[in-house]
C-alpha cells in the first residue's frame, strides 16, 4: 500500500509515524509545501519573546531524521497543487517543475490559513504579518524594532501571546479586538481579568473596534470609530479558516465554513482520501453538532487514529471538546466546552456557579487566588463547560474538568473526585470539588443565585444588597444603598432587616454570602446569593460601586 500524506506538522506527521509503526512494508510519502515538515508552531510566540533562545529548538524533527528512524519519504518544499481523484494522483510542484505522485490512499493534513480581513490599504501596507509557521516568524522578527510601536489585530489566544512577547521585547503594544472583550472564547466576567493584566503590563487594549483601513503604507491604522493608531509593525491575528482549496478543487464534500467533511474514520466523500487536523469538520462532544477546532492536541490524536484505521484497527473519531489555555504575563486563562453565552445561544437549560479558591492550601506559603466558572444543565447536572483564571493551578483544574466532561460526569460527580492533596499542591477540598458542591446547592434548591449581569435589573426591581463582609473590607468599595452586616453578627442583628424587603446577599467571593443566604432563608427572608460576589462584580462593573 502506498500512502501519500499532504502536509506535515501535527496531523500529517502523527499519521506517518504511527502508520510506520503499524506497517513496516507501507510506502509512505509526506509532501510538505514549506521548508519544515515537523515544527512547534505553538512555540513561535515564545521564541519571539526570547524565552526559547535557540530557533532550532522549534524544529521537532528534520526530514533526514524522519527518513532514518521511520523510513519515511519526506519531501519538504513540495507543494501539492491539484488532486486527481480519478487517477489516484496528486500534482506536485518542486523547484519550478511539476510531477505526479500516485497513491493508494491519500491523507490530507493541510491545516488552516490565517484570516486576512479586507482592510483598505492593506495591499500596499508594509511590515504587516501573520504568524503560522517559521518563515512567518522570521519575517516578523526581521521587521521588529524596539523603538517603534506594534499593533496586534485580534485579541484571541495567538494575539495575546504575541502581545506579551512583543512587550517583553520592549515594544509598546496595542491590541485591537472587534468583540466586546479579549479572548472571545471566554465569557465577559472571566476575560476582564485578562484585560486588566494586559493593561497592568502597559498594553493598550481597544475592544469593540476593528481596523477599517491602513494609511501611510501601514504606519497608521484607522479604526471603525475613526481612531488612528501609529504602528511600526502589525500582526493580523483575527482567526484561521480551513485550508481546503485542494479539496474543493477535487470535488470533495465541504461543510461548516468550508471545512472538509469526514466520517468517523476520517474518510472524505472519496473513499480513497482521508483528512485530519485543522481543515476538517468535527463533532462537538457536548451535542454532536459540527464544529471547527483548530488545535494541536486534536490534530495529533486524529493523525494517529487515521493511521490506525488504514492499518485495519477500528479507531473512530469520538469528537472534540475544544480545550485551550493561554498565559498572559503573570495570569493564566483557560476554557473547555461551551461558554455560558454559547450554551444559552443553543437554548440549553443553563446554570452557572463561580468559585474562588487558591492554587494550593491557603495556609501554605505562596498560594495565589484562582477563579473557576462552571456552566451546567439546571436539571440534569450535565457539565457544558468550564473556565478559569489565575496565576497558578488553572491548568490542572481545567484539565480535570475537561476530562470530566468527556467522561460524561455530572456536577454530582465533582465532589467525589479524589484529587491529589498535600499543602504545597492543593487543598483537601479542591476548587473542582467546591464547584460541584456549589452546583449541587443550586440544583437542590438550597441556594438561589443571580449573576453579576442580572444585579442591576434586580436592584432596579426593588431588591437591595446585603453585604456580609467584615467592616475592614468595605474600604474597597460597596454597592449603592446596600445594608452592611458582617456574617458573624448576622444572627444577632436580624431585627435590623426588613422582612418585607427582598435582598441580594454578597460577600467578597461568594462563600460567606451563601452561608448568610442559608441563615436568612430559614428565617423566612426573600433572598438570593450574588454568585461570584463583590470580587467578580468589581472586576466587571467597578463604575457601579461607591466608597464606603
Amino acid at each position: 500500500m502506498k500512502v501519500v500524506i499532504v502536509g506535515g506538522v501535527a496531523g500529517g506527521m502523527s499519521a506517518a509515524t504511527r502508520l510506520r509503526r503499524l506497517d513496516e512494508d507501507a510506502e509512505i510519502v509526506v509532501l510538505e509545501k514549506g521548508p519544515y515538515v515537523s515544527f512547534a508552531n505553538c512555540g513561535l510566540p515564545y521564541y519571539l519573546s526570547g524565552e526559547i533562545a535557540d530557533r532550532s529548538d522549534l524544529i521537532v524533527q528534520t526530514a533526514d531524521k524522519l527518513r532514518q528512524r521511520f523510513n519515511l519519504d519526506v519531501r519538504p518544499n513540495h507543494e501539492v497543487t491539484q488532486i486527481l481523484p480519478a487517477d489516484h494522483a496528486v500534482v506536485v510542484r518542486h523547484d519550478g517543475q511539476e510531477s505526479r505522485e500516485h497513491y493508494d490512499r491519500l491523507i490530507l493534513s493541510p491545516g488552516a490559513t490565517p484570516v486576512v480581513p479586507p482592510i483598505t490599504g492593506l495591499d500596499i501596507a508594509e511590515n504587516v504579518h501573520v504568524l503560522r509557521n517559521i518563515p512567518d516568524l522570521d519575517g516578523l522578527m526581521a521587521g521588529l524594532k524596539a523603538d517603534q510601536p506594534a499593533l496586534v489585530v485580534g485579541g484571541g489566544f495567538i494575539g495575546l501571546e504575541v502581545a506579551e512577547a512583543l512587550t517583553k521585547r520592549g515594544v509598546a503594544v496595542t491590541v485591537v479586538e472587534q468583540a466586546e472583550h479579549v479572548l472571545p472564547a471566554l465569557d465577559t466576567e472571566m476575560a476582564v481579568f485578562v484585560e486588566n493584566e494586559l493593561r497592568q503590563h502597559g498594553v493598550r487594549v481597544v475592544t469593540g473596534q476593528a481596523v477599517a483601513a491602513f494609511q501611510d503604507r501601514g504606519q497608521t491604522a484607522v479604526l471603525t470609530d475613526g481612531t488612528k493608531i501609529s504602528t511600526g509593525l502589525t500582526l493580523l491575528a483575527v482567526g484561521v479558516r480551513p485550508d481546503t482549496h485542494l479539496a474543493k478543487g477535487a470535488g470533495l464534500k465541504l461543510g461548516l465554513r468550508g471545512g472538509l467533511v469526514v466520517d468517523h474514520h476520517y474518510q472524505t466523500s472519496d473513499p480513497a482520501i482521508y483528512a485530519v487536523g485543522d481543515a476538517i469538520v468535527v463533532n462537538q462532544v457536548l451535542d454532536g453538532t459540527p464544529t471547527l477546532i483548530p488545535l494541536a492536541s486534536p490534530a495529533n490524536r486524529q493523525g494517529r487514529q487515521v493511521a490506525d484505521n488504514l492499518a485495519g484497527l477500528d479507531r473512530p473519531n469520538r469528537g472534540s471538546l475544544g480545550t485551550a489555555i493561554v498565559r498572559t504575563f503573570d495570569l493564566t486563562a483557560a476554557a473547555t466546552g461551551f461558554s455560558e453565552q454559547q450554551a444559552k445561544e443553543k437554548g440549553l437549560a443553563v446554570s452557572v456557579v463561580h468559585v474562588r479558591g487558591t492554587s494550593h492550601a491557603g495556609y501554605f506559603p505562596g498560594g495565589t487566588p484562582l477563579l473557576l466558572k462552571l456552566i451546567f444543565n439546571t436539571d440534569s447536572g450535565a457539565i457544558y463547560g468550564a473556565q478559569g483564571v489565575g496565576k497558578a493551578g488553572v491548568d490542572k483544574r481545567l484539565d480535570v474538568l475537561a476530562t470530566a466532561i468527556k467522561g460524561g460526569l455530572t456536577v454530582a460527580d465533582l465532589p467525589e473526585l479524589e484529587l491529589t492533596y498535600a499543602p504545597p499542591f492543593g487543598s483537601a477540598k479542591d476548587p473542582v470539588n467546591m464547584l460541584g458542591y456549589a452546583a449541587q446547592n443550586v440544583m437542590d434548591g438550597l441556594s438561589h443565585s443571580i449573576q453579576w449581569s442580572e444585579l442591576p435589573a434586580a436592584l432596579q426591581a426593588g431588591k437591595r444588597v446585603l453585604d456580609v463582609r467584615n467592616t475592614a473590607e468595605l474600604s474597597e468599595g460597596v454597592f449603592p444603598n446596600s445594608v452592611t452586616i458582617p456574617l458573624n453578627e448576622l444572627r444577632d442583628r436580624l431585627d435590623e432587616l426588613d422582612p418585607k424587603q427582598a435582598y441580594v446577599v454578597s460577600c467578597f467571593s461568594g462563600q460567606r454570602s451563601y452561608m448568610a443566604e442559608r441563615i436568612l432563608r430559614q428565617h423566612g427572608f426573600d433572598v438570593v446569593n450574588l454568585d461570584g460576589a463583590f470580587n467578580l462584580y468589581r472586576a466587571v462593573r467597578p463604575q457601579d460601586l461607591v466608597k464606603f
